[in-house]
């Protein structure tokens, strides 16, 4: 965990965290990002929250939206015309049962429409600054299983086997370093194990191919703000 945190240094942060590092980790805008985020591309993500946050940055102001101009503004994540309803919906939830205001339990968010383990994880990590979660997403469920730390089949038996593999001070910060390496370098497909700071200690387990190493030139790491242990 030390050498991914030195190692993501420069990289391209997943779009959430550099919404909660705009909004100085607004809990509501954290959310309604994290939904929309699913299966969806990360410029894309943080495209479409800006669009969206622009004509309503409040709970009650995006449950007063019709539902065709919340599509309208998050086109084209993944999905939209789903999330769009659930991301109305949500809100609706926030105004009339908790005074638009974002409960800070995970027993209370995953009660929220569109919510699950994931975003609520997150919400709770960059939100509230919770030192107990774990967010596991498709990068972490990936990377946990190639390096052996967990032998799991879904995202929700990986967070809880990683509750058990990791030390507790590791743990808002996995999700972070994960999702940032998964995405520039242990890629789904042909993952570029010639580039990775921790080769020497990942078993590759379930790994089909491999990209030969590349070091990415000074111009394609941008500086970012980033959350470190």
């Amino acid at each position: 965990m030390r050498a991914l945190s030195s190692a993501i240094t420069g990289l391209e942060l997943p779009a959430v965290e550099k919404i909660s590092n705009d909004q100085a980790e607004d809990p509501f805008q954290i959310l309604i990002a994290t939904i929309l985020s699913a299966r969806t591309q990360d410029a894309t993500t943080h495209a479409a929250s800006t669009r969206l946050f622009k004509v309503a940055r409040t709970p009650k102001a995006l449950a007063s939206l019709p539902v065709n101009d919340i599509e309208r503004l998050i086109y084209p994540v993944s999905f939209y015309r789903h999330k769009a309803r659930y991301v109305k919906a949500c809100c609706e939830t926030l105004v009339t049962r908790w005074a638009g205001k974002v409960p800070s339990t995970m027993s209370d968010l995953v009660m929220l429409p569109g919510v699950g383990r994931k975003t609520a994880n997150l919400v709770m990590i960059l939100g509230f600054r919770s030192l107990e979660n774990i967010c596991v997403d498709t990068h972490v469920h990936r990377i946990s299983n190639r390096l052996g730390w967990v032998k799991t089949a879904l995202p929700d038996e990986t967070e809880q086997a990683l509750y058990r593999a990791t030390d507790r001070r590791w743990w808002p910060y996995i999700n972070l370093y994960m999702v940032t390496w998964g995405q520039n370098v242990c890629r789904p497909v042909h993952p570029r194990c010639g580039d990775c700071v921790i080769q020497a200690e990942c078993p590759r387990i379930g790994v089909q191919g491999t990209k030969r190493a590349r070091r990415a030139s000074t111009a394609q790491r941008k500086p970012a703000k980033r959350r470190t242990a």
